[in-house]
């Protein structure tokens, strides 16, 4: 029990940041396009509390934990926040900017990861400071989760925002057929990550991209 309270702890912070800027990210390349939707409902903000979502960034994220520590299991974190609302049709140019809003979300998870990269790489510096292996520990968590956000997010598969981006890049009547896809977008995710597709779609990837980040911060913990 004390071993799964110490895990909430140090992961609690990355998984809320990861999935809220991830949100807050969507929401500031709308305004930049030109739609003031996320604007205008205070979404465009980076305190997490606007975008909490009780189900998908507590519960579910804290449920998969839990039971990847009970069973023993490396597991599969993963969460959602609440939706920043975008209207497309509002972007100057809705079906070439919607690339750049979807990339958004992925590409702050990028940055977050690189972010807990250098909290390691800070932690490692000054080993003998008392809060140098909990902010490392941190830091590792942060890398995860932000990859692994980063990664699944980029799946070509509407709503997802790989999705999006693919609707993006299709020529006019292969995007309208593609976009069709949406309504079944997370019931096709579910069965993926059930049947134990998923991870294998994606876990090579995002051991990749780990190994990337360790390696050019230099990161031997």
């Amino acid at each position: 029990m004390d071993e799964i309270i110490q895990g909430i702890a140090i992961y609690a912070l990355p998984v809320i940041l990861a999935i809220t800027m991830h949100e807050a990210a969507h929401g500031y390349m709308a305004k930049k396009f030109g739609d003031l939707t996320a604007f205008n409902a205070g979404r465009i903000s980076l305190n997490p509390a606007r975008h909490i979502d009780l189900v998908g960034t507590i519960l579910v994220p804290m449920t998969l934990f839990i039971l990847s520590k009970l069973t023993i299991g490396a597991g599969f974190l993963f969460g959602w926040a609440k939706p920043v609302p975008v209207n497309f049709a509002n972007l100057r140019h809705p079906k070439r900017d919607m690339l750049w809003v979807a990339a958004a979300g992925p590409g702050a998870n990028l940055l977050m990861a690189f972010f807990w990269a250098l909290m390691i790489k800070l932690a490692l510096l000054m080993p003998e400071i008392s809060y140098a292996k909990p902010l490392a520990l941190m830091g590792i968590a942060g890398i995860e989760i932000n990859v692994i956000l980063m990664v699944l997010n980029l799946l070509p598969l509407p709503p997802l925002d790989g999705g999006r981006m693919a609707v993006s890049l299709l020529p006019h009547r292969l995007a309208y057929q593609f976009s069709r896809i949406e309504p079944y977008g997370f019931m096709i995710l579910l069965l993926l990550l059930f049947s134990g597709a998923l991870g294998a779609l994606i876990g090579p990837v995002i051991l990749w991209v780990k190994i990337f980040i360790v390696s050019f911060f230099e990161l031997y913990i």
